[in-house]
């Protein structure tokens, strides 16, 4: 196989391999949202026992988030995604073995512990294996995954779930996992030197990336690390309603049921996927048009970000069709603001501090969406979903602020003053 792939041909069959695990590591965690009812129903829970599971998950994935991202500048990607997808395929299907709640906890705690290797590893791939001009794409193309997982999540499991039982679906994704994890060992390499050079060139200013590094500790003095962290913490929780909180609103609030949420609840995603992607390549297409590429990513950055508010819409709308249009493209936003916020990281730090930053601002996120679900999950029949989708509606234009305000590229102390004169 070392043989028969050449350098270029070897990046995108990498991509396509991230990219059919986090189609998988989507799937396992939304398995719980699809499943809601019925896992209310065979658990005794109610909305605030679902937002603790919930949160257990979260909560882990938050805790871990960081440790993960220091484990890939640490010991490399190729190592830490083979453990990770092993880590969660067998969590995922823990769970489906599950007989008490305590044990299912257990298992989506394990889950979500596992699940963060993939996007620091995912970057630290992109940000050596490819150059400016298609960083943004190749990353939409892997991070893609997300939402095909989230479009194939509702059929696929609806359908398991009705033609065997609840416990099957989480054997059956497992499984897969396993499978994805042996094929990622079989194909990914470290680049080339002359892929690795061509990738660094256009990483924070032609600094060189072997030897221009922040320290883990000189990383919180960055202005850019805090903005990061902040604009995760904002604006995760939208996406993560849209993945855990909007297959049950549609089945409760909008009426459809069980095997209508898996015949129509992908579109959101689908059109998120769709929409993400060609975001991302717009803003490349400004790189390639000759913008520095931090400005091209906070340029289209902000023009998604003020379709977000849409959501606002929702407890008005007399249809669960209505409903599904208006999340659609709020999802794009959502969606596009994942993809390039971690591109955005890639072309703010050091090649070598690029797994670390995500890991954690990746925690923040999850930080960010562990309060919106107690949130959601303690008020959602108290105060209305009105008031919830009003505090939804500002948190992406809060995050365009944050970008514009904090965000920059950023060198370490011994990098000479000469590299700042090729920023502007």
């Amino acid at each position: 196989m070392r043989r028969l792939l050449s350098p270029e041909k070897r990046r995108w069959f990498i991509v396509a391999i991230i990219f059919l695990a986090i189609v998988f590591n989507y799937v396992d965690r939304q398995i719980v949202s699809v499943l809601k009812p019925v896992l209310k129903a065979e658990f005794s829970l109610d909305d605030g026992g679902y937002a603790t599971i919930l949160n257990v998950f979260t909560i882990c994935y938050a805790i871990m988030y960081p440790v993960t991202g220091w484990m890939v500048d640490r010991f490399g990607a190729r190592l830490v995604m083979f453990f990770g997808i092993i880590t969660w395929s067998i969590a995922c299907i823990g769970g489906g073995l599950s007989r008490t709640i305590g044990q299912f906890g257990f298992f989506r705690g394990l889950l979500g512990a596992a699940e963060p290797t993939n996007f620091p590893a995912q970057l630290k791939v992109i940000t050596v294996w490819f150059p400016g001009k298609l960083r943004a794409t190749a990353n939409s193309l892997c991070v893609a995954g997300s939402s095909i997982g989230a479009i194939i999540a509702p059929p696929v499991i609806a359908w398991l779930a009705l033609t065997y039982n609840w416990q099957t679906a989480f054997i059956a994704m497992g499984a897969i996992g396993i499978l994805i994890a042996l094929l990622w060992k079989l194909i990914y390499r470290d680049p080339p030197v002359e892929v690795a050079s061509e990738a660094a060139a256009s990483t924070v200013s032609g600094e060189p990336a072997s030897t221009a590094a922040f320290e883990w500790k000189q990383l919180w003095g960055t202005r850019s690390l805090w903005g990061i962290l902040l604009i995760r913490f904002v604006s995760d929780p939208v996406w993560y309603f849209c993945l855990f909180w909007l297959p049950g609103y549609l089945q409760e609030e909008s009426g459809l049921t069980l095997a209508q949420v898996g015949m129509f609840g992908w579109i959101p995603f689908l059109f998120a996927d769709l929409g993400a992607i060609g975001t991302s390549a717009w803003s490349d297409k400004l790189v390639r048009k000759g913008y520095e590429p931090l400005k091209a990513r906070k340029k289209m950055l902000t023009t998604v970000a003020f379709f977000s508010p849409l959501c606002i819409l929702t407890p008005y709308l007399g249809s669960a069709w209505a409903t599904l249009a208006v999340f659609s493209i709020v999802a794009i936003a959502c969606l596009s603001w994942l993809f390039t916020i971690s591109v955005v990281v890639a072309e703010s730090f050091p090649v070598k501090n690029v797994a670390s930053v995500l890991g954690i601002a990746g925690g923040f996120g999850a930080l960010g969406a562990v309060l919106f679900n107690y949130f959601v999950g303690q008020f959602i029949g108290k105060i209305g979903a009105e008031k919830i989708f009003i505090v939804m509606a500002f948190l992406h234009p809060l995050a365009v602020l944050i970008l514009r305000t904090m965000v920059k590229k950023e060198r370490p102390a011994e990098v000479p003053a000469d590299y700042a004169d090729l920023e502007h």
